[in-house]
């Protein structure tokens, strides 16, 4: 209908140009090529050359909700705030959307900034006066980078698996951390944990008939990059009422009905801790994953990123290669990646965009390629990849800044405990709302039990129930949450994601609105 519609156009367009032309002899037109070119340009725009209808269709299925149609409209509040204060019921915007936490008032590592501003301005470290503004350790692990960077030139390109000075202290972090060798020819770094994900979704996914196992919920990166890569997302689902624990049965049941419909699986996503469930995974049940993985042929994606947002005493961080390791697997045995982030953590370095990935397990033929297309993007930035190495090496016992740093850190994690506590309480207060504890990671995910009034507005605005409910608690009190619907849910179920990150002192203002907001909405649909 569209190809006729434009054909039709075409037609109507060259009768009136040719009418024309005839009626106004000695006008411009009379030139052919002068009739050509204004046919042309009048054509292109019945006609534009990027539609909708023509881009990649992997890019309209893919879908983002973290910074979907809730945070568009909360910018839009917020720019209305500005220009026409008063015009809400609030006074700001406060995102609790995204692990985003410098932009709501966290506060970077000291050491950590002194490095990459030594490592950024070397002629700094030359400066007699440097010794009085910066730690000692800090000027000295300046020159061990600067020194491993072919001329200093930080703004220079770098090998494409990142500086490999960078990825010797990374991979010493890590078998520090493990209790295992790592080797710094495994290491990739990366702009942040998302692009070493896409990079292996890009590398596993051949046609739809691939397959990825997703848990649900998930964090949407997953689905995203499954999507834009053309493969199919294969969903397992955490179990709610055991703290979103993960059933080795429930794996192999989807897998099976995956097989069954033709799908070949190719690998399982593990998120420990938890995005967006906080949850942390125990010893048992993730030997009891890398058997599963090892049995059925899977590779092991775990995302890492959170390794050091534990706020329970009954639950440590171990990664999935330690304990493949300490089960007496090896590279020969199964094949583990795991991804790492400069955003997350207590450093929440977001906008540094660092990371990287561990790779094990993979024949030299296949680290080829993996190599291959790492360097189609030539290489992460080199201020990411310095934080990266900063993350897995830190001060130590007796450096300078040991103790600055260790009172930064733990002041951070401790306040992220509290108010983690703080929003569950809160959340378990409310009617219809039900809350696991958040054991690490930065969020919490409450199921919401709404009214049916509710779920019938939801509909007739053509609206998911819990979106209708975000945008509702936007617009009454400029707190942006993430509907459960974009992370995926249990059919039926309905719940949205909450950051921890909001500062401390602003936590009981935001428990108070949302309360409000909460009774007030749950009388009006009452049924």
């Amino acid at each position: 209908m569209r190809r006729f519609v434009t054909e039709q156009s075409r037609r109507v367009l060259s009768s009136f140009l040719l009418s024309s032309l005839r009626s106004h002899p000695s006008s411009s037109l009379s030139s052919p090529l002068a009739f050509y070119s204004t046919a042309a340009a009048m054509t292109s725009k019945l006609n534009p050359p990027v539609t909708v209808e023509t881009l990649n269709p992997k890019v309209l299925k893919c879908e983002y909700a973290v910074r979907g149609k809730i945070v568009t409209h909360a910018q839009r509040l917020q720019e209305e705030l500005q220009t026409q204060p008063g015009s809400h019921p609030f006074d700001e915007i406060i995102y609790c959307n995204i692990g985003n936490p410098q932009s709501l008032g966290q506060q970077p590592i000291t050491f950590f900034r002194e490095v990459l501003a030594l490592a950024d301005h070397p002629a700094l470290l030359d400066k007699s006066e440097t010794a009085a503004l910066f730690s000692s350790d800090s000027i000295q692990r300046a020159w061990e980078i600067l020194d491993g960077i072919p001329g200093r030139a930080t703004g220079a390109y770098s090998h494409s698996q990142g500086v490999k000075g960078l990825r010797d202290a990374i991979a010493a972090g890590i078998a520090a951390r493990d209790g295992f060798p790592s080797n710094a020819d495994d290491i990739f770094l990366t702009d942040g944990a998302s692009p070493a994900v896409h990079m292996m979704m890009q590398l596993l996914l051949r046609t739809e008939k691939d397959g990825i196992l997703c848990p649900i919920p998930q964090y949407p990166l997953y689905s995203a990059s499954i999507a834009l890569h053309g493969g199919s997302l294969v969903p397992y689902y955490l179990d709610e009422a055991t703290g979103w624990g993960l059933e080795i049965s429930e794996l192999k049941k989807q897998l099976e009905e995956a097989r069954s419909k033709g799908i070949t699986v190719r690998a399982l996503v593990i998120i420990n801790p938890g995005n967006p469930t906080g949850q942390v995974l125990g010893e048992e049940n993730q030997r009891q994953i890398v058997e599963f993985c090892k049995n059925e042929g899977l590779v092991l994606l775990a995302d890492e990123v959170y390794q050091e947002n534990i706020y329970v005493d009954d639950k440590s961080f171990n990664s999935f290669k330690k304990i493949a390791w300490s089960m007496g697997y090896g590279e020969e045995d199964l094949a583990v990646v795991s991804f790492q982030s400069v955003s997350k953590g207590y450093y929440g370095e977001c906008g540094k965009r660092g990371g990287y990935m561990e790779i094990t397990g993979f024949s030299a033929d296949v680290r080829e390629q993996i190599y291959k297309v790492a360097s189609v993007n030539l290489c992460s930035n080199i201020s990411g990849q310095i934080l990266a190495s900063l993350v897995m090496n830190p001060p130590k016992v007796g450096d300078e800044s040991y103790e600055s740093y260790m009172a930064e850190k733990d002041g951070i994690l401790e306040s992220l405990a509290r108010r983690a506590k703080a929003l569950e309480d809160a959340f378990n207060s409310m009617e219809g709302v039900t809350c696991n504890r958040a054991e690490g990671a930065m969020y919490l995910f409450p199921r919401i039990h709404l009214p049916q009034k509710a779920i019938d507005a939801a509909t007739a605005t053509n609206n998911a129930p819990d979106a209708f409910y975000c945008q509702r608690l936007l617009e009454a009190t400029g707190i942006v949450v993430v509907p459960g619907s974009g992370f995926g849910q249990v059919p039926g179920t309905w719940h949205f994601r909450c950051t921890i990150l909001p500062q401390e002192d602003k936590i009981p203002g935001i428990i108070s609105s949302f309360k409000a907001f909460h009774e007030s909405f749950m009388s009006e649909f009452s049924n």
